[in-house]
């Protein structure tokens, strides 16, 4: 790639970019691989501001931002909240802002959220003078054109991208040089429950199908049993190493589907270096903002969606809590239900919500009669379709309360079968046995 004549002596500081915050600014954070860590650091050493707010989705590396010494400095607002953004919401010093992934990019061109900064990684400028994204569009494609001013980590291992991943270099206001490797989220191994689980989804694949599918052991074992399929596509918000042996295969061509034919359509992509090297001038990946990727009206229109998200627990009338444990916001709502409403409506489509059965090592069941107090509801009972757990899988879709009830105590773990059908028969006057 031929690059922009000299771009680099416009290159200052990380302090000198963090230099133009002022108090009381909102900024937006870039997050997962492309979280401008060098940018962050050098923000968090400043002493001088004053309510600084913070707007970011999932952020990798360390934040000094979010720690209690700086709480009168920086207040973030997480999106989305991750491992790192737990404790300071639980603690009141960050506050969760509930959301649909798909409707976050208007927040900020629609001034809900008036941003002054973007804060992002971007790929080095070619000879147009355009620079990309990189692994991260979601929300941040939104910002980027929305925020008074665009400060940068600009890092020569940032993959160049294809989709609406561009940003004019004229647009950007300062910007640190950098050439440092990406925030990594290597592949964990796959559990004997997970691998059951990914056994029962891998069944409902059909070939032709259009795959959504997240981060995680579940996701990765349904991945690993799909070598054997045919002609598979993807739209997805976001995908990790394993979806790339099957492109590399032949399994994944792209070729029925209706949206974005011939091509592999995501947000964001988290992973290893492989991953990120991939994508780098991949044209037959896409990279498109979330309001796109997680429109209902698109997913649907290409055929045989498969959708799997997770869960932290569902009732037995299939309500799904998955961003909360009771009151404690463990992450968020993200785009499960415009992906478990889109695959629902997709013709020959199947909308999955996944679990193991049990927590804390077999001490709690996930599958409860009640959710627990402020458990967050984030798929309905009335957008609940299949319910996958290591014990089987089953559709609940047109099923009354207790034929749901029923369903769902079959895949429970045999240790609270028992307990399940005294406790919903006595909230629901069944009689299950």
């Amino acid at each position: 790639m031929k690059r922009l004549p000299g771009w680099e002596q416009r290159a200052v500081s990380a302090s000198e970019v963090v230099s133009l915050l002022q108090s009381r600014h909102k900024v937006f954070v870039h997050g997962a691989a492309a979280t401008p860590t060098t940018l962050l650091d050098a923000m968090a050493q400043r002493t001088d501001l004053e309510g600084v707010e913070i707007f970011h989705l999932h952020l990798s590396g360390p934040c000094r931002f979010a720690e209690p010494a700086l709480r009168n400095a920086f207040i973030s607002n997480p999106l989305f909240t991750d491992a790192g953004m737990r404790r300071p919401v639980e603690e009141g010093r960050a506050f969760f802002v509930p959301v649909f992934l798909s409707d976050v990019p208007a927040l900020f061109s629609s001034r809900r959220i008036p941003l002054d900064v973007a804060m992002v990684s971007l790929s080095p400028p070619d000879e147009h003078g355009l620079c990309t994204l990189g692994t991260s569009i979601d929300a941040a494609k939104s910002a980027t054109e929305n925020a008074t001013i665009i400060l940068a980590e600009i890092n020569e291992q940032l993959p160049r991208t294809y989709g609406a991943t561009v940003v004019p270099f004229d647009r950007v206001t300062a910007f640190v040089h950098t050439d440092r490797p990406l925030h990594e989220a290597i592949t964990g191994p796959i559990g004997a429950v997970e691998n059951q689980i990914g056994e029962h989804i891998a069944g409902l694949v059909k070939d032709g199908s259009t795959l959504q599918m997240g981060i995680g052991a579940i996701p990765n074992a349904v991945l690993s049993r799909l070598g054997g399929k045919n002609d598979l596509g993807v739209h997805t918000e976001m995908f990790s190493d394993l979806l790339v042996p099957l492109i590399r295969r032949g399994v994944v061509t792209n070729r029925y589907k209706n949206i974005h034919r011939g091509r592999t359509v995501t947000s964001f992509v988290s992973g290893s270096r492989m991953l990120f090297d991939f994508v780098h001038e991949n044209q037959l990946v896409e990279f498109h903002p979330c309001d796109r990727t997680n429109d209902t009206a698109l997913i649907r229109q290409n055929p045989r969606v498969v959708a799997v998200n997770a869960a932290l627990e569902i009732d037995l009338t299939g309500q799904v809590c998955a961003d909360s444990i009771g009151h404690r916001i463990y992450s968020g709502i993200g785009g499960q239900m415009d992906f478990i409403r889109g695959a629902a409506l997709s013709e020959g489509g199947k909308a999955i919500i996944a679990l193991p059965s049990t927590a804390r090592e077999g001490q709690v069941s996930r599958i409860v009669s009640t959710l627990k107090p402020g458990a967050g509801v984030v798929t309905t009972r009335g957008h609940v379709q299949y319910v996958a757990t290591e014990y089987g899988i089953v559709d609940l879709h047109g099923l009354n309360l207790r034929q749901r009830a029923e369903a769902l105590i079959s895949i429970a773990h045999p240790d609270f079968r028992t307990e399940l059908r005294r406790e919903v028969n006595a909230l629901r006057h069944f009689d299950l046995g």
